[in-house]
């Protein structure tokens, strides 16, 4: 006969320290009280059913007090007696919950979630982090927001790709990267099954043009290379610190934030370089910038401000924004049109050109009159270049 333990009065569990598992002895048998090394205290129950060997736990100790546990043994032996199997019982319980709570979150129930523990916890550009939601907001969330997270489709993808993806192929892009970052939490979360239907290689690859054949088709409006010297004469008629900046962001070929966010501390005209640190580059790394003569003249010229360290500040010594400087081009455009001239429209698209063309126009400038190798002309607009072991 195998020893019975002695049966434990509340108090005398109560007192149980030492860790390990302590039976508690009484009807049933086979209850123990388990106390690990960090002191955490939990009810197990063994016992066998069938020709299986089951440990069961039963909660925590002292939420569930001795009579309880004692209660639930009980029942379980009960179940086990009619031929039921507690732990393959619970099994099938978890799965149906999990398959309801698959069929219970929605795509932007899964997107908040995303959002908040990842979006907002690993990016640090305010506007980057804005994106995220806007984009999804517009483009995904009217198609597929509502629908199960567990049942998107490549269909349900491609519903929401299709309108924009030659007509805003860049906006696309994110917005199905952004997609399958999400959709990649959510099985991590168990909240769906199988392949991701946003995945680009070997899957939306195979249906939808490749974005870089959309994007040059698609690219933003830039001035003719034959034109750009008339167009530059024109803008520096203009005055003001919107086309001063506008003018710095021609000669540097530099995206339009780089620009608006420029500060006197990163630039060394005695040597003619600006050096933009990583958090303000779209790659995320420093990137220098050699002035040339009229860059390091029009800076020299730049009057600074007290207490304003931008180069080109706005009216109120902040940032300035970007409508600032697209708003110098426009009205060059409408100059241009009021004399009856056609003013300065992009070769491909007749429309008229914005300041990010102006970094198509400097490619196609140093692609066709001048003797710069390609990789040296790429590495001038912050492009990635060559594999990431060359890069490195």
């Amino acid at each position: 006969m195998p020893k019975q333990a002695k049966e434990l009065k509340a108090l005398q569990v109560k007192r149980l320290s030492e860790p390990g598992r302590h039976a508690v002895g009484g009807a049933p048998a086979g209850l123990s009280l388990n106390i690990t090394d960090t002191g955490a205290r939990s009810w197990i129950f063994r016992v066998t059913v069938g020709r299986n060997r089951r440990h069961i736990g039963l909660g925590p100790y002292p939420e569930v007090s001795l009579a309880e546990a004692r209660e639930r043994a009980l029942e379980m032996k009960r179940e086990i007696s009619a031929g039921i199997d507690p732990v393959e019982e619970r099994r099938v319980e978890r799965a149906a919950l999990a398959v309801e709570q698959r069929q219970r979150t929605t795509f932007e129930d899964a997107f908040e979630r995303y959002y908040e523990e990842k979006v907002q916890g690993e990016l640090k550009n305010a506007k980057h982090i804005k994106q995220w939601r806007s984009t999804l907001t517009t483009y995904a969330f009217p198609v597929i927001g509502d629908k199960a997270v567990a049942s998107i489709t490549v269909e349900d993808i491609l519903a929401v790709l299709r309108p924009i993806w030659s007509t805003k192929n860049e906006t696309a892009s994110r917005v199905r990267q952004r997609i399958e970052a999400v959709l990649d939490w959510s099985k991590v979360m168990e909240l769906r099954e199988g392949e991701n239907p946003a995945r680009w290689k070997g899957n939306l690859q195979q249906i939808l043009p490749s974005p870089n054949k959309v994007q040059k088709e698609n690219r933003y409006p830039a001035v003719a290379l034959d034109e750009i010297a008339d167009w530059f004469r024109v803008l520096r008629t203009r005055e003001g610190i919107a086309a001063r900046a506008l003018e710095f962001l021609t000669l540097t070929a530099s995206r339009s934030g780089e620009v608006r966010g420029a500060l006197w501390d990163e630039i060394d005209l005695a040597n003619g370089i600006w050096t933009i640190p990583g958090e303000r580059m779209k790659a995320r790394r420093e990137h220098r910038v050699p002035l040339s003569t009229a860059a390091v003249d029009l800076l020299a010229n730049q009057p600074r401000l007290m207490d304003c360290p931008y180069v080109f500040a706005s009216s109120k010594n902040g940032q300035m924004s970007d409508m600032t400087i697209s708003a110098v081009m426009r009205r060059i455009q409408a100059a241009e049109e009021k004399e009856g001239r056609p003013g300065f429209l992009d070769t491909r698209s007749r429309r008229p050109a914005v300041p990010h063309g102006l970094r198509s126009s400097f490619r196609d400038w140093a692609a066709e009159r001048t003797n710069y190798p390609r990789d040296m002309a790429e590495m001038a607009l912050a492009h990635n270049v060559g594999s990431a072991v060359e890069r490195a």
